[in-house]
């Protein structure tokens, strides 16, 4: 896999840790820790063995949670704040890495609808900003046909389809892999919803 015109394999671990950040689908905490603690983990891949976060450190990992709009978050307990904060603030760190790859497992897990979109808007917003690629791996066919650019349908490990989400939501594709009956519309925007239809 190319990265920038770069093998990613090639990259030592420290440089693949600059560039390709990962938020998971669960963050498990080790340990006690504030918000601005968590996000400057971010940070680890710049520091020297046995090195303090710099002031430097310190700014970006701030600015990171102002990023996702979670400031007001930095001296909360992570073991305190709700699901879709405890997400921005996870998404904070990933930022703090200064990555050009953000990489997304089922980022809108357990989050409600307003969380959902609230999270996707930034990641919008940010990757517009920021020149980030982001990829995201989810199962809301809806949320994906709203915010991607491009939708690369998985099915048992292999790719169907690779294209905008118009051309990838095709009923009897879609049916195929979900084994079940749906209904694909074109709204005004100009992309696609999907409905269950009933069995019966």
């Amino acid at each position: 896999m190319l990265l920038n015109g770069e093998t990613t394999h090639s990259l030592t671990p420290r440089v693949r840790a600059q560039r390709i950040a990962m938020v998971q689908q669960e963050s498990p905490l080790l340990f006690p820790t504030r918000a601005w603690e968590f996000v400057l983990q971010g940070r680890h891949a710049y520091g020297g063995s046995l090195q303090f976060e710099s002031a430097n450190d310190m700014t970006i990992a701030r600015n990171a949670l102002t990023q996702v709009t979670a400031a007001h978050l930095a001296d909360r307990w992570m073991d305190q704040v709700s699901g879709g904060e405890k997400q921005r603030i996870v998404l904070a760190r990933a930022l703090a890495q200064q990555p050009v790859l953000l990489l997304l497992d089922e980022p809108t897990l357990h989050l409600d609808v307003g969380a959902q979109v609230g999270l996707l808007d930034t990641l919008r917003k940010l990757a517009n900003e920021n020149r980030y690629t982001v990829v995201i791996v989810t199962h809301e066919l809806n949320l994906a046909a709203q915010y991607a650019d491009q939708i690369v349908l998985l099915h048992k490990g292999k790719s169907l389809r690779v294209g905008p989400p118009a051309a990838v939501y095709q009923r009897e594709l879609l049916e195929q892999v979900f084994q079940t009956p749906l209904a694909v519309e074109m709204e005004s925007s100009g992309r696609p919803r999907v409905t269950i239809l009933p069995t019966s």
